[in-house]
């Protein structure tokens, strides 16, 4: 075993705190209503309308990869306040997965809502607040990526 590296809480930046908000609001939206079945001809996974549908009861795989995306926040702040060494920039993979998780919400939410008629499925106020969580995360974690300065190679070198 390595020794235990002390935790150290000046280390977080701003950058973190805001993807940690991020995933906070990310995981708070998805209980909140993301779907809206406008009326009595509308469902959404079996259930008629009129009705509104948060993420968690409607997406049964999405949720669990949403929440663990909500959790990558603050994977990145253990790892700063602890010192770990990482091969790649700190803030990196959480943008990575930052960026999936927008992508879909993104799909979810605009392209190919669940439940029919598609037409009268609407968007409810929950999807924003998860968006807007997920922007959050991709921003922070994002900048505290580009804070760690790359060694240059000589071209040809991989």
């Amino acid at each position: 075993w390595s020794r235990v590296r002390p935790v150290d809480l000046r280390r977080l930046t701003w950058h973190e705190l805001l993807a940690i908000a991020g995933g906070a609001l990310l995981a708070i939206g998805l209980f909140l209503p993301w779907y809206s079945a406008e009326n009595r001809r509308a469902q959404i996974e079996g259930t008629p309308g009129p009705g509104d549908f948060s993420a968690w009861e409607v997406h049964e795989i999405m949720r669990w990869l949403w929440l663990a995306a909500a959790a990558a926040p603050l994977i990145l702040a253990y790892i700063v306040v602890r010192g770990h060494a990482l091969s790649w920039a700190r803030g990196e993979m959480t943008a990575v997965v930052s960026i999936a998780a927008f992508g879909f919400a993104a799909y979810n939410g605009l392209v190919d809502r669940p439940g029919g008629p598609s037409g009268l499925i609407g968007i409810r106020w929950g999807f924003g607040v998860s968006v807007a969580g997920i922007l959050a995360m991709m921003i922070g974690s994002a900048l505290r990526a580009s804070e760690v300065e790359r060694a240059r190679k000589p071209p040809g070198v991989l």
